[in-house]
């Protein structure tokens, strides 16, 4: 895997900046690797051997059997967390401009410890204080009296790849009551925020997969930037779109009917392919990824220390729009693509997804990787959720390719405009955390 960048942006200045510094050097993380058997609170189920929390809660490690449409069947483990989590961002004006409340939060798995994450980012577990350390912070803005303008609540998938049928509920809160300070939390202005989205491993997958579906941002139409000026009318109501929503949705739709594809959960134990050692479990032949168990000690967090396993990927994953203008308006390539662990099994992804070396290449994969300076409109490295995977990198692009990629695409292809995408997004398993992630992106092209 190619060496993660950490690439300084001019951008992490100012009174964001200085806050920044401060909260890295202040919330100090260290992550040890440990044997399976000095996990604390953590063990494999005498019956099918499954590695679970001694509470019943948290997440588990189990197994997962994919069968594939080609007749192919493969296992592996998967992280099993039915109980649904909360992703909250707060929004208020501050002086007549909309700014968004982040906390600076450290992960096991992050790379950089800290990332800038969500107003709230708490399993149920967490935010019932099962751990019985301290509350989660800010919560009181998302649900009962207290609760803000909702603009944006939906239940959305994570990684189809790694998770079996994961949830967590995406929402976006405006208000205008008091909000507590905290060294933890900074109001950050949303154009600030945007342009902190081409810096790599700063805004973690949690933030850009509620920054993904919020109806916050919109470049000016007025640009002298003929890109910029097409990706406004991307933005625009109502949408210019070369299918309609609805097409849309029935295509979609369409898809997921005649998917063949289907998973089962099966005890750890009884996977095939992968071999537990005192450490680790690990695929034979080394391309896909390991559970690993770690010892975490921390500042700032609900309680000072734990241990638990992590899902640690050998490969940086990739994940591409390629876009081009149709009618003057900017348009996105998106795939229905499948993944076992996802509700529907199938959901739109990124025009290129892939996780692993060797996966079967796409009809774009060769345009994905392009260099040319002239065609890539943004190109960088975001970590995966750190509480639960250890240095995952996914690799976000966006390819300019014009007219190099016909208006007519492979059926299981489609261009929608980011309206679209957005609109679709909001409404829950339509949009993968992958494409939710590079929508957020591409706030920061203008």
């Amino acid at each position: 895997m190619e060496k993660s960048r950490t690439r300084p942006h001019p951008s992490v200045t100012g009174a964001f900046g200085r806050w920044w510094e401060e909260r890295r050097r202040a919330t100090p993380l260290t992550v040890t690797p440990v044997p399976f058997a000095d996990l604390h609170q953590w063990h494999f189920a005498p019956e099918g051997g499954d590695l679970v929390h001694s509470t019943g809660r948290f997440f588990a490690v189990a197994g997962m059997r994919r069968y594939e449409a080609d007749g192919t069947v493969r296992d592996q483990p998967v992280i099993s967390q039915p109980e649904i989590g909360m992703l909250g961002i707060l929004v208020k004006r501050l002086g007549g401009v909309p700014h968004a409340l982040m906390q600076a939060k450290a992960e096991p798995g992050n790379v950089g410890s800290v990332q800038l994450s969500p107003t709230v980012q708490a399993t149920r577990s967490n935010y019932t204080r099962v751990h019985r350390g301290h509350g989660t912070r800010h919560l009181e803005h998302f649900s009962g009296d207290r609760r803000g303008r909702v603009l944006v609540d939906s239940l959305q998938s994570e990684q189809g790849a790694w998770f079996w049928r994961k949830r967590n509920r995406n929402v976006l809160v405006e208000t205008t009551a008091e909000v507590a300070d905290h060294p933890d939390y900074h109001w950050v202005e949303l154009d600030e925020l945007r342009r902190l989205l081409r810096t790599d491993h700063l805004v973690n997958m949690d933030a850009r997969s509620v920054l993904g579906t919020a109806p916050l941002f919109r470049p000016p139409p007025d640009s002298d930037d003929p890109f910029v000026r097409a990706l406004a009318r991307s933005y625009a109501e109502p949408p210019a779109g070369y299918d309609d929503e609805q097409k849309v949705r029935t295509w979609l739709n369409d898809a997921k009917s005649r998917c063949t594809s289907h998973a089962r959960l099966l005890p750890l134990s009884g996977i095939d392919g992968w071999t537990r050692t005192d450490g680790e479990i690990g695929d034979d032949d080394g391309t896909a990824f390991r559970i690993i168990a770690v010892h975490v000690t921390a500042t700032g967090r609900e309680v000072p220390g734990w241990s638990q396993p992590l899902l640690a990927p050998r490969n940086e994953s990739v994940a591409t729009f390629l876009v081009r203008e149709i009618d003057g308006t900017l348009h996105l390539l998106v795939q229905a693509r499948a993944e076992p662990g996802l509700h529907d099994m199938l959901e739109l992804a990124p025009t290129v997804h892939r996780h692993y070396p060797g996966e079967a290449p796409g009809p774009f994969d060769a345009l994905a990787e392009s260099e040319d300076p002239a065609r890539v409109r943004y190109d960088t490295r975001h970590s995966e959720e750190g509480g639960r995977f250890h240095r995952a990198i996914t690799r976000h692009r966006v390819i300019d390719v014009g007219a190099e990629v016909p208006v007519d695409v492979p059926e299981s292809y489609r261009w929608l405009t980011v309206r679209q995408l957005r609109t679709l997004a909001r409404q829950g398993y339509y949009v993968n955390v992958e494409a939710r992630s590079l929508l957020a992106c591409l706030h920061s092209l203008w």
